[in-house]
């Protein structure tokens, strides 16, 4: 098998990339691409990237292959609990005020999206932190979106089977309350309990399709740590899109290392990396 990507094909490989999934594809990146295909080629049985090229680019070849393509490319780094501090001002702020502007009721639940939830630690740690507000405030009601473009990750978000070794940032208390272990001390995982399961509900999405689909306006969004793989156009165009699925007055977090600066989007910064639709 040829050991790397010659330049033709890396650069039809990286057009193919930007114009399905908004990744940038720098010719720093030609080794990673390298590697993360290799296992496709293997796979199919191609002794060349060119000969996987020519596959791919062929209509039975966009229609079968583009999903593993996908599952390839994207880079999908989550933790429970990340950035903890945006959990903290949900609870201490973000909710408070949407309650005050009665975004939501006992009859309306809040809505809340995790755009971009990879394997799931984030969309579940927000389960587990909205069902402590529920516990404290029954006549609180809410929901959770949680998609990803990758059908890889997200087959693992549904599983919701975990090695002990993810849960290390899970309070004890929500350990006792939310997680269930396995009893064979040989196989240390958890799996989240079903209860907590069954209040998100998973899809695939991506953020270059023109129309979501989404059912619902949202009040919060969480997209974190996704938009740093995309150029500063792309970034502002969804931005814009996001702003349309949100209702006046949600609030939109974005990771430690994204801003909003300099763009045109009908967003203002209320906290570091914390926005609001005004």
């Amino acid at each position: 098998m040829n050991s790397v990507l010659n330049p033709r094909d890396f650069q039809q490989l990286r057009s193919l990339i930007y114009s399905e999934l908004g990744i940038k594809m720098p010719e720093s990146k030609n080794t990673m691409l390298t590697g993360r295909l290799g296992k496709r080629l293997r796979a199919l049985g191609f002794a060349s990237f060119s000969q996987y090229c020519n596959f791919l680019f062929s209509p039975k070849g966009l229609e079968e292959e583009m999903v593993h393509l996908i599952n390839a490319v994207t880079t999908n780094k989550t933790d429970f609990f990340r950035e903890p501090t945006h959990f903290d001002y949900l609870t201490s702020t973000a909710l408070g005020e949407l309650q005050q502007s009665k975004r939501f009721s006992s009859h309306n639940p809040l809505r809340v999206w995790s755009a971009g939830c990879s394997t799931g630690e984030e969309p579940y740690t927000l389960a587990m932190v909205l069902s402590e507000v529920q516990e404290r405030n029954p006549g609180f009601r809410f929901q959770i979106l949680a998609t990803d473009i990758s059908t890889r990750v997200l087959q693992v978000a549904k599983r919701a089977v975990y090695p002990m070794e993810r849960i290390e940032p899970v309070s004890n208390l929500h350990r006792k309350k939310y997680l269930l272990r396995n009893k064979d001390t040989r196989n240390p995982e958890i799996r989240i309990a079903p209860e907590l399961r069954r209040l998100i509900r998973f899809g695939r999405l991506n953020f270059m399709d023109e129309n979501f689909g989404l059912p619902n306006t949202v009040d919060i969004i969480f997209c974190r740590n996704v938009i740093i793989y995309f150029d500063n156009e792309t970034q502002e165009k969804l931005m814009r899109k996001f702003s349309l699925h949100l209702h006046s007055g949600g609030f939109l977090f974005l990771g430690h290392s994204e801003s909003l600066h300099g763009y045109d989007t009908p967003f203002v910064q209320v906290a570091p990396t914390i926005y609001r639709k005004p």
